[in-house]
Formats: structure tokens, sequence, C-alpha cells
């Protein structure tokens, strides 16, 4: 099939609502947003930690959340697939092949690269900021939120990036989920799918909706920023 054809079927396919296609972008968003929002919390509060606090090993904790951005996402999808097995710590709670486990392993995806951006937004801020919320009577939760009030856009962006990980990652996805039509198929394993299928048509559709989502994403941060976006 002549890429020409095989665009112009995926817009198409694209606008004529085609109901396993959207399911397949449904499903791809709610793992992606769960996941990310299971992740979130916990990476922004240990950033808090490892900047506003000195211990032993700081530095080492440092490099292998940085480390940790590079890291293979189907070696994340090989180790809780292992766990997640009938034979696995984890199985009693049959997670493997599911949404539940896709989300769980999207959350560990998604954590070290929150945790690093929002790490450095951290790093990057002015420390009085902190002392002065000390000083003006503030206990250590509403010094906690102030900090994190300030430095918002810096964490959106860390959150944008979250979402940009794992919305277009494959390995966990494929080998926790099992790519199953209906159920744990996502656009990333779909393309994967309909491309060795030789089925080109659905996997340029989906390409094009992914690309979608991060420019959608992406300007929606430049928007919340104001005065770092738009407006400049």
């Amino acid at each position: 099939m002549e890429i020409g054809t095989a665009t112009l079927d995926a817009f198409r396919l694209l606008g004529s609502g085609d109901g396993a296609l959207w399911f397949i972008v449904w499903t791809s968003l709610m793992v992606a947003v769960l996941g990310l929002a299971l992740a979130t919390v916990p990476a922004i509060g240990a950033a808090y930690l490892i900047a506003t606090h000195a211990f032993p090993g700081r530095r080492v904790v440092v490099v292998l959340a940085q480390a940790f951005l590079s890291f293979p996402t189907v070696l994340v999808g090989l180790v809780l697939y292992l766990l997640f097995t009938r034979q696995g710590p984890l199985g009693s709670f049959s997670l493997l092949f599911t949404p539940s486990g896709m989300v769980f392993g999207q959350a560990v995806i998604g954590f070290p690269v929150v945790l690093a951006f929002s790490l450095a937004a951290m790093q990057a801020a002015d420390p009085r900021l902190r002392e002065t919320a000390w000083v003006l009577g503030a206990g250590r939760w509403r010094t906690f939120f102030t900090v994190l009030r300030e430095l918002r856009f810096g964490l959106m962006a860390a959150v944008v990036a979250g979402f940009g990980r794992v919305i277009a990652e494959v390995g966990s996805a494929l080998m926790i989920g099992g790519n199953i039509e209906g159920s744990t198929r996502t656009i990333t394993t779909a393309i994967a799918l309909e491309t060795s299928k030789g089925e080109f048509a659905q996997g340029i559709a989906l390409g094009i909706v992914l690309v979608a989502l991060a420019l959608a994403v992406n300007v929606m941060l430049a928007w919340l920023q104001g005065a770092g976006g738009f407006r400049r």
C-alpha cells in the first residue's frame, strides 16, 4: 500500500468514528493518566525531601534518579511480568494481562521522570523561599505547599514529561498487558501489531492521535504557564 493511500485511509478511519480504534485510544489515555496520577504525588514528595534535606548518600540518590530516566521500559515490563506471573510473589493479585497491571507499570515508568524533573526544579529554586516561609511562621506542610505553589510551572513540566514518557512507551504495556483486543491494547502496541500485519492505515491513524495528544498536552502547559508561554 502506498503511503499516500494509507494516510488517506487513516484520516477516513479517524473520521468514521471507528469504535475499535477509539477504544484503543481510550484505553491508552486511561492507563497513562491513572498510572501518572499514582506516581506523581510520591514522586514530588520524594523530590522535596531530597532537595531540602541533607543525608548520607544523597548525591547517589540524585544520580540514580537521573539515571532511571533512560531505564528501558521493556526491562520494567520484564521485571513486573516476573512479579505478576502466577509463580511470582504478586501472582495472587492477578494483575498480569489486565488494565490494572498496566496502570501499575505506567506508574513505575512515570515515577523516575516526575521525580528527576521535579528535583531539578526544586534544586534550581531560590533557597530563601523555604527559609522565608519558616520565618513567617509556616509549618512543615504549609511550607511544603508554598514551595509547590511557587514552583508550579516547573512541576507542571515534570508531569507533562512523565505523561509523554508513559503514553509513548510500548515495552511495559506489551509485556504486562499482552496486547489483548478490547481489553489491554494501547496506541503503541496496536501500532506495532498493525504495522507488522501490513495494516498501515490503522497504524498511521493511531500515530496521528498520539502526536495530537502530545501537542495538546504541551499547548495546555504553555497556556497554563502564561507569561512563560504564549504571552511572552
